[in-house]
């Protein structure tokens, strides 16, 4: 955990307090804070760093299933929907789990749960899995 967490150092991860706190065999977690970083307004938390959370975590784990020497998975589409609101203070986690590891494709689920855990928004995320030689430079 600490050689992700070191690789995010400096990205939006830092900004948004993300912190990945477990992996599984199929699966990799990580925490965010509901902060003055996260919020929207009413002091819930902001569906667009819900998003953010399942970019990163969703991305992450897909380029943690692939041989990165050779390939790099990259995001298409994420989508999804809040289930309830997580209040300012608490800290959410996100689990995501693979539900297409394909050649060319991978579809990852991402559910992320309040402190107590109820389920506050659960999302997509479809990544292209793409050979490194096409990158270019």
């Amino acid at each position: 955990m600490e050689a992700l967490n070191s690789r995010c150092e400096g990205t939006m991860n830092t900004a948004l307090g993300i912190h990945y706190t477990a992996i599984g065999d199929d699966y990799l977690e990580c925490v965010m804070p509901v902060n003055e970083n996260t919020i929207q307004p009413l002091r819930m938390l902001n569906g667009g760093a819900s998003l953010a959370l399942i970019e990163s975590l969703g991305s992450m784990a897909a380029n943690l299933a692939i041989d990165r020497a050779k390939f790099v998975a990259l995001g298409q589409a994420v989508t999804c929907s809040h289930i309830r609101p997580a209040k300012f203070g608490d800290m959410v986690t996100g689990r995501a789990t693979a539900l297409h590891l394909g050649k060319s494709s991978h579809v990852w689920e991402v559910s992320i749960r309040d402190g107590q855990g109820k389920l506050v928004c659960k999302g997509n995320i479809t990544m292209a899995v793409v050979s490194t030689d096409k990158l270019g430079g």
